[in-house]
């Protein structure tokens, strides 16, 4: 029997996903799952979207350009002028997804076992991108203690050497909500533009920042403007995550011709979700406002709920609707699997994401686990109880 290839041996199983075949056996007992472990918010899509949906009145459902419809890309030139990133249509390339643009980021900047400093912990799938290009993310960590704030700048020149290409970011962060400071951020652009790097922006949560701090794009940096890929998508901006819409973006010609080679050969972005996309971007302000407020409120909830709980603590994420929380168990992964085969209170029980699985290193994150905000106050505070009641239970709790 033929062996499957190395690439796919080392791709990791999603730490998201890979725990769904517990969920869906538990569901079959009859026991009612709270999924934390997602961000797949439960927040209705606008109205403008589905109506465009509904309306589709094509006679041929066809390809559409390899770099999406002209209109959509135009339209969205004036979405990022209103956070004073100042493009032009033809730096906009759409994407099936955001997950799309890190990939094709990826294949276009880096030759195999090139280098990508990125931050940890971090979106899971950004391991997944790098495996599929040959390339090698050096993680430098960031801490639970300090809130997850950026490492020192000399940390990350210590990891520089010459097959480092790029610094990866998510900014707020995803998976632990925290925001990136301009100070911060002006640290990384000194790095980069030191060192002639790629710097990889995902920054799909930019509407989701609930401090006075101000969102700093890499978009905003001075000096490195041919340095920067922007990664975005509307799947978390208007709740469309299953239209499969990104973008990637970059004012860099060259590195522009190369990704549409690659955007050439998956012939083109998803017809329909281009439609929804394109007419969600008419939403009105309120929807957006009453989007942010409903974030608020639900990330005070668990916030507070969790530090309240004994031996928990969560700092308090500043952007996205993801935190970090540290539980005491002695193996989030084994506590995960167990509150899914094992445990329920009162015919329910809990759904979260181990953090290992955010680590590189997966003896990291062993007591973390990524919670996502995407449920009703009600069930964020009824999903809370449960969660107490599971740490009470767990034959691996660990005194305080």
């Amino acid at each position: 029997m033929p062996k499957i290839s190395e690439r796919a041996e080392l791709m990791p199983a999603s730490p998201i996903r890979r725990l769904a075949p517990k969920a869906e056996a538990a569901k079959s007992r009859g026991v009612k799952v709270y999924h934390l472990n997602i961000g797949q918010p439960d927040i209705e899509t606008p109205i403008e979207g589905l109506e465009a949906l509904k309306h589709i009145d094509r006679k041929i459902l066809e390809y559409s350009p390899s770099d999406g419809f002209l209109s959509f890309r135009e339209k969205l030139v004036g979405y990022y002028d209103q956070y004073q990133i100042k493009l032009t249509a033809d730096d906009i390339i759409i994407t099936s997804g955001g997950s799309e643009a890190v990939l094709f980021a990826f294949m276009s900047c880096l030759n195999p076992g090139d280098e990508i400093i990125v931050p940890e912990p971090a979106y899971a799938n950004y391991m997944a991108f790098a495996v599929s290009a040959g390339a090698v993310i050096r993680p430098i960590t960031s801490t639970i203690d300090e809130g997850f704030a950026l490492p020192s700048i000399e940390k990350f020149e210590e990891l520089i050497n010459e097959r480092t290409r790029g610094i990866l970011i998510c900014n707020p962060n995803n998976p632990t909500g925290y925001l990136y400071t301009r100070k911060e951020m002006n640290r990384i652009r000194d790095l980069v533009k030191k060192h002639d790097l790629f710097l990889f922006s995902d920054e799909v949560y930019r509407e989701f920042i609930y401090t006075g701090s101000p969102y700093i794009s890499a978009c905003h940096l001075e000096g490195i403007e041919q340095n920067v890929v922007l990664i975005d998508s509307v799947s978390k901006r208007y709740s469309e995550c299953g239209i499969r819409i990104g973008a990637l973006i970059t004012k860099n010609r060259e590195l522009r011709k190369a990704v549409m080679k690659f955007c050439q050969a998956r012939l083109s972005p998803p017809l329909i979700g281009q439609i929804v996309a394109e007419a969600s971007l008419d939403v009105p302000r309120k929807y957006m406002i009453r989007t942010y407020e409903e974030y608020i409120e639900r990330r005070n909830c668990l916030i507070d709920g969790l530090n309240k709980i004994p031996g928990v603590y969560s700092p308090i994420p500043m952007g996205a609707f993801y935190t970090v929380a540290s539980l005491p168990i002695d193996d989030s992964d084994k506590f995960c699997a167990w509150c899914l085969s094992e445990f329920e209170y009162e015919g329910e029980t809990v759904m979260m994401a181990p953090a290992s699985g955010f680590y590189m290193d997966p003896t990291k994150g062993r007591n973390e686990v990524r919670i996502a905000y995407v449920l009703k106050k009600d069930d964020l505070r009824r999903a809370l109880f449960i969660l107490g009641k599971a740490l009470e239970a767990y034959p691996g709790r660990v005194m305080p």
